[in-house]
């Protein structure tokens, strides 16, 4: 029975509806665990540091695939662990310039998988909760410094903010008590809103930043749908679910013998933006028109 090596950055507790999103994926390609594949899995729990031994570990186990999930950090940790086993990953930026593939139409290597594009649209969500302030107002951005990607998350904000005209205000925050205390900062710097930056570490506190939110009154825009509808104001992005179904669809196809060369880098294509009409009724603010009229979805 093939083995599947399954590394996330994430929790079991926060990502299992993606994992059975994976599990459809598989059954797509007509693999069901327990029956005719056994996977392995393996669980950073936000903690970056974590990832090269449970990569290795999975490499020596050994697995047929490895399947890495949430984001570069596990991605780069798969690809340093191994060069000859076939890896599919989901990560959220441009895997050439994370040095994951050569390129996304010839993977030509051990990798392929597919990108959420939700670490390039910071400027976008900056633009939406531009529609919600007053002229003038500050707007804070959450920045996990430890994922791979922020630094150029950051170069994103803030060209957006000069062109947009916008005074945004970066909180960094790499443990749970550096969150806690970027929200009452930007309570007592008059804050008027903030951007949670796309991260798994933040991933794996969903519930915590919407609770902290609501706590201190401050309307939060995030990038997944979960967190809105787990009582967040508002998302923009797109749902996870389709890509890790797409992950197990492209495992499948190299279990039957597939090379990920073969396999081009699949980019997210929908971005849907869910606003929660409960939470703004509790936070006592007014959505915008624009957000209603572009909604995907309304949460009342």
């Amino acid at each position: 029975m093939p083995v599947i090596g399954y590394l996330s950055t994430r929790s079991p507790g926060d990502t299992a509806h993606l994992v059975a999103a994976f599990r459809r994926g598989l059954g797509d390609a007509g693999f069901t665990e327990g029956r005719n594949v056994t996977i392995e899995y393996r669980w950073a729990l936000g903690q970056y540091d974590r990832l090269p031994a449970l990569a290795a570990e999975l490499v020596r186990r050994p697995v047929g695939v490895l399947a890495s999930t949430g984001g570069e950090p596990a991605a780069l940790a798969a690809k340093a662990a191994t060069s000859s086993i076939p890896i599919v990953f989901a990560i959220g930026g441009d895997p050439v310039e994370q040095g994951l593939t050569a390129s996304f139409s010839h993977p030509d290597g051990n990798a392929t998988g597919i990108t959420l594009l939700t670490n390039i649209l910071e400027p976008k969500r900056l633009g939406l909760l531009r529609d919600m302030v007053s002229r003038g107002a500050t707007i804070g951005v959450l920045l996990n410094s430890n994922f791979p990607p922020a630094q150029g998350q950051l170069r994103d904000i803030q060209e957006a903010a000069r062109t947009a005209d916008l005074r945004v205000r970066v909180f960094r925050a790499n443990t749970d008590r550096e969150i806690a205390g970027a929200f009452h900062a930007a309570v007592q710097q008059r804050i008027v809103a903030l951007a949670v930056a796309a991260s798994p570490f933040f991933d794996t506190r969903r519930d915590k930043l919407v609770a902290l939110a609501m706590d201190h009154a401050l309307p939060t825009m995030y990038h997944f749908r979960e967190y809105a509808v787990a009582g967040g104001l508002v998302s923009y992005g797109i749902d996870p679910s389709h890509i890790y179904h797409q992950v197990g669809s492209y495992v499948g196809r190299i279990l039957k013998g597939t090379r990920p060369a073969d396999l081009p880098v699949m980019q997210a294509s929908k971005f849907e933006l869910v606003v929660n009409l409960k939470t703004a009724k509790a936070l006592g603010v007014t959505i915008p028109q624009s957000w209603l009229l572009q909604a995907d979805e309304v949460i009342r």
